[in-house]
C-alpha cells in the first residue's frame, strides 16, 4: 500500500514528492546529490536558498523547488525561524542593512550571516558575495550600536537617517566579484553542494568521451519501497572502468613498509566515491593527486557487500579541455634549472615522437624571484599539440608547469 502511494505521488505530483524526499535526506550530501540529479533528469528546477524565498526545509514554489535554510550550515533552526519570522510581520528584505534591521539582535550570530552569504542566500538583493563579506560585521555590529543608543530602540533609525530608503541602503566598497570557481567552492563549503553550477559543466562533453561510468550508475536507482535511494551494482565489482571528476579531498599515508599511498574522494555531477591510489600508482602519478584538480582515472571497481563502492586506480590523466590547435600556438615548459638535464633527459623523447609546427619554450626558473630565463628549443622537439602529449607532459611537470599559449 505505501509502496503504491509512493508512486502515486510521484507520478502525478512529482514537485512535492521530491521537495518532500529531499527535506528527508538533508544531512547526507550524496543523497540530496543525487536527487537534485534526479529532479534535472525529470525537468524540475531546484532553486538556491534566498533570504526573501527559502523555508526552513525544501518547499515548493511556482512548480519549482526552493532549496531549504536548514541545509546550509552553521545556520540553526532558532536563527531561520527568526528570519521567517521577521520577514512575516515586517515585509520582505530589500537590502542587506534592511535584514539586519529587521532580524533582532542575539537571533542570528556573524557566523550564520557570514555562511547565508557565502552560499548565496543575499544574491537577489543585487550585491555581490565579496561586498558583502567584507562589510558585514561592520554592518551588524552598527546597527546593534545603534539600537543600544536609541534607548533600546525607543528613537526610529529611520528617523534619524531621514528616510527609510536611505535607512536601508547598502553602503559597499567598489570591488569586483569573486570568480565563479571560487563561488562554487563557497556553495560547496556551506552547503555539501554546488548550488548556481558545477565546476564540471564546461567539461561534460570531455566527460561522455573519455569515462565510462559515473557515480550514479554505481550507486544507482535502486530500492524496496520505490523512492529511488541510491545503492550499488554487485555485478560492477572488480570491473575495470574510466570515471572523471574533482579531487574533493586527499589523504596521503604511509604504509607499514614505507611506501605512500593516497585516500581519494573523486566527486562528479552526480555524487562521489573513494579512490585507493596504492603506493606504485601514487609514485608515478603523484604530481597530478592535489586537491580540486580535476581528472580521469581509470581503475577497478570494488563493490562488496559490507562495505562502500571503491575505485582502485591504475592510472590517472587530467581532465582538460583541448583545444584543437592544427599547428597554431606555442607550448611553454617551466623547468627548475638545478633539474634541467634530468628533466630533459626524460621529456625530450616524448616531444621528439611528437614532432610537429609549434614551437617549444623551455622556461628555466632558479627558484628565485629574478627574470626568468626562456629558451626556444631546437626545432627537432617543436611538437604537435595533442591530448595525449599533453597528458604525458603533465606528469612528469605538473598541470602548472605545462601552458600552451
Amino acid at each position: 500500500m505505501v509502496g503504491y502511494q509512493t508512486a502515486y505521488l510521484k507520478r502525478y505530483y512529482p514537485v512535492e514528492f521530491f521537495a518532500a524526499t529531499l527535506t528527508s535526506v538533508m544531512g547526507s550530501n550524496d543523497k540530496i546529490a543525487f536527487y537534485i540529479e534526479t529532479c534535472k533528469k525529470m525537468g524540475i528546477e531546484v532553486l538556491p536558498p534566498d533570504i526573501n524565498e527559502s523555508n526552513v526545509t525544501f518547499t515548493v514554489s511556482s512548480g519549482k523547488i526552493r532549496f531549504g535554510l536548514a541545509a546550509i550550515k552553521n545556520v540553526g533552526k532558532s536563527g531561520i525561524i527568526a528570519i521567517i519570522k521577521a520577514r512575516k510581520q515586517k515585509g520582505f528584505f530589500v537590502s542587506f542593512t534592511d535584514f539586519c534591521q529587521k532580524v533582532k539582535d542575539g537571533e542570528l550570530n556573524k557566523r550564520a550571516v557570514e555562511s547565508l552569504i557565502k552560499a548565496g542566500a543575499f544574491d537577489s538583493l543585487g550585491s555581490y558575495r565579496s561586498q558583502l563579506l567584507s562589510v558585514f560585521e561592520q554592518v551588524m555590529e552598527g546597527i546593534s550600536g545603534d539600537r543600544k543608543r536609541n534607548l533600546d530602540g525607543q528613537i526610529s533609525l529611520f528617523d534619524m537617517a531621514g528616510s527609510k530608503a536611505e535607512a536601508t541602503k547598502d553602503i559597499l566598497p567598489n570591488i569586483k566579484e569573486f570568480d565563479k570557481r571560487y563561488l562554487l567552492t563557497m556553495e560547496k563549503e556551506m552547503t555539501g553542494l554546488y548550488l548556481s553550477g558545477h565546476p564540471l559543466s564546461e567539461y561534460s562533453n570531455e566527460l561522455e568521451t573519455h569515462t565510462t561510468i559515473n557515480t550514479s550508475e554505481i550507486f544507482d536507482d535502486h530500492s524496496d519501497d520505490e523512492i529511488n535511494v541510491p545503492g550499488k551494482h554487485s555485478e560492477l565489482d572488480n570491473k575495470i572502468v574510466t570515471m572523471g571528476g574533482i579531487l574533493a579531498s586527499t589523504k596521503i599515508k604511509a604504509t607499514r613498509s614505507g611506501n605512500v599511498m593516497a585516500f581519494v574522494n573523486l566527486e562528479d555531477m552526480y555524487g562521489s566515491i573513494e579512490v585507493l591510489i596504492f603506493p606504485k600508482i601514487y609514485e608515478k602519478y603523484s604530481k597530478l593527486v592535489q586537491e580540486d584538480d580535476m581528472v580521469l582515472i581509470k581503475g577497478r571497481l570494488s563493490i562488496r557487500e559490507d562495505e562502500a563502492p571503491k575505485l582502485l586506480a591504475e592510472e590517472i590523466k587530467p581532465l582538460k579541455k583541448f583545444d584543437k590547435y592544427n599547428g597554431l600556438g606555442k607550448l611553454y615548459l617551466k623547468i627548475p634549472q638545478k633539474k634541467y638535464n634530468e628533466i630533459i633527459s626524460t621529456i625530450k623523447p616524448i616531444l621528439s615522437s611528437m614532432r610537429g609546427p609549434s614551437p617549444v619554450y623551455l622556461v628555466l626558473e632558479d627558484g628565485t624571484n629574478s627574470k626568468k630565463n626562456v629558451q626556444v628549443a631546437n626545432k627537432e622537439l617543436w611538437v604537435e599539440i595533442t591530448d595525449d602529449l599533453l597528458s604525458k607532459l603533465y606528469e612528469i611537470l605538473g598541470q602548472d608547469c605545462v601552458k600552451v599559449g
